[in-house]
């Protein structure tokens, strides 16, 4: 796969209630990333991902983060074949870079750049 999902991310109002959730559902180890940040350690057979807590009127969700090179040059395909930009590139000190686009069916996607 040229583009694979490298990480996932549970979202919502109550940051550690899902993690607490996830934690005692499925056995993660989760651990402290940053304020309202909890990283899921990867396993040998899946990737790892992320619990965040939603600010003010942000609603819950969950997506995916797809590998790509070229950030930018990924949103602005995105956007020939009808999706939309919904976080221009941002940097995440000390990791990599991420952007998120809308597909046309509404879904938001993560992007992230080494």
């Amino acid at each position: 796969m040229t583009h694979p999902v490298v990480h996932f991310e549970i979202a919502g109002s109550d940051g550690e209630r899902l993690t607490g959730f996830y934690r005692d559902l499925f056995g993660w180890d989760i651990q402290g990333a940053g304020p309202d940040y909890w990283l899921v350690k990867a396993t040998e057979d899946g990737i790892g991902g992320g619990v965040m807590q939603t600010r003010d009127e942000m609603p819950a969700y969950v997506t995916v983060y797809v590998s790509t090179d070229d950030l930018e040059g990924s949103l602005r395909r995105a956007g020939e074949l009808g999706g939309e930009t919904v976080v221009p590139p941002m940097e995440i000190p000390g990791t990599g870079s991420f952007a998120m686009l809308r597909d046309p069916g509404g879904n938001i996607i993560g992007l992230f750049r080494e």
